[in-house]
């Protein structure tokens, strides 16, 4: 029989509060971005507003993957080796 994986959901309302701002803003960066290219704007201004949506998506993730790190230390219930391997290769899957 096979184990399940080790899984985490955030649990920290303000942590998860503040992740989901900035996705959520980085989800109008995107549609700014769609118009932009629509209108046929210049590349310069284009690629600086996609860089800007993935500075922000990427540190959220990281902010998520932190968080959840923090907690699974702290929660004796968990496997914490096994939640921070995993969580390790989400960090690595980033850079």
């Amino acid at each position: 029989m096979a184990t399940a994986e080790p899984t985490h959901v955030l649990q920290d309302e303000a942590q998860l509060a503040q992740i989901t701002l900035r996705v959520k803003r980085a989800h109008g960066q995107m549609g700014a971005i769609v118009r932009m290219l629509e209108e046929g704007r210049n590349c310069e201004d284009v690629v600086t507003q996609m860089s800007a949506v993935s500075k922000a998506v990427h540190t959220a993730a990281f902010m998520l993957i932190s968080s959840s790190l923090r907690e699974c230390i702290a929660d004796a219930s968990v496997d914490s080796e096994a939640v921070a391997k995993k969580l390790q290769k989400l960090f690595l899957s980033l850079a």
